[in-house]
């Protein structure tokens, strides 16, 4: 132990290697077809959204600021890991360097905690639309709606920040190889050669502190929800209310669903495999779900890119 700590604090790394899937050579070229086919469709998909939402007036509302915001993390936490995983499927050299790691967790885990805020802030507005309809332009303002999504991409890069400074005190003079795709926590944990209990405990305060502070504004949301729709009398006012909260319901459940498999379940980090797969669900695979979930089940955006494309079509005619 005394030698180990004594090679641990003699030299510091400045490179890093990103096994990714290594492991499975045979999959390297399908892996990457499919997840440039994926990181195409969440760029398409979420910047389309965005550009309907910002043409559309009929769009401008609280609900659609707040999605085109959340189609906007998606974007920026799908670029912090996507590219990288790309580039190490097709070329050998999987070596990043250890700023670098550091600044693709912080942007990764910042965007994360920023996007798990906004769909607490989405349900709460969704709360405010469906118990109170007639009040929710005045309740919903622009510049509360303005300071609630400015207060999750703060507090996201604020606990971000806390966690990547964890990160910093430790040493890394041990084994430079990173078990994953991308710089993802409890990888880099297994890359340092010292004590980490005070990083993981101030990773697992803060995640859980997000945790459950999303989930209870999100469950009581949707309590208040669900008995304003068992009060109200007609079968169509039910099925425009539950309309509005599908789609934001899936998201939910498919992104923390995730996030609380990799963070909050003890010994989730025993598989590699296993939080390659998760990290792959929520940073690959869940931005480009997002735009299909709202686009496919929602009417006013399908009406608004079907008279976006109608004009485009007639504008040459004309």
């Amino acid at each position: 132990m005394a030698m180990e700590r004594e090679n641990c604090s003699s030299s510091s790394v400045t490179m890093l290697i990103l096994l990714g899937f290594s492991g499975y050579p045979c999959l390297q070229a399908p892996l990457f077809l499919v997840f440039l086919a994926i990181y195409t469709v969440t760029l398409v998909g979420n910047l389309g959204i965005v550009v309907v939402i910002r043409t559309s007036p009929k769009l401008h509302t609280p609900m659609y600021f707040f999605l085109s915001h959340l189609s906007f993390s998606d974007i920026c936490s799908s670029s912090v890991f996507t590219p990288k995983l790309l580039g190490i499927l097709v070329v050998e050299d999987r070596v990043i360097s250890f700023k670098g790691c550091m600044a693709q967790f912080f942007f990764g885990c910042a965007f994360v905690i920023a996007e798990m805020s906004m769909l607490a802030v989405m349900a709460y507005d969704r709360c405010v639309a469906v118990c109170n309809p007639l009040l929710c332009t005045a309740a919903m303002s622009p510049k509360l709606c303005s300071l609630l999504v400015a207060g999750t991409y703060t507090w996201g890069g604020m606990c971000s920040w806390t966690i990547t400074c964890s990160l910093l005190e430790l040493s890394f003079s041990g084994s430079n190889v990173i078990h994953h795709f991308g710089c993802e926590y409890s990888a880099i944990i297994s890359a340092s050669c010292s004590d980490s209990h005070f990083s993981q405990l101030m990773c697992f305060l803060i995640s859980t502190l997000n945790e459950v502070c999303s989930l209870l504004i999100i469950l009581t949301s949707y309590a208040f929800i669900v008995v304003t729709i068992i009060k109200m009398p007609s079968a169509a006012g039910l099925r425009k209310a539950f309309s509005t909260c599908a789609s934001h319901l899936t998201a939910i459940t498919i992104f923390q669903g995730t996030v609380l498999f990799l963070y909050c379940v003890p010994n989730s980090k025993s598989s590699w495999l296993l939080i390659k797969v998760a990290t792959v669900f929520f940073t690959v695979m869940s931005p480009m779900l997002n735009p299909l979930i709202y686009s496919l089940r929602n009417k006013d955006v399908k009406e608004t890119v079907r008279s976006l494309i109608t004009m485009k079509l007639l504008s040459p005619a004309i």
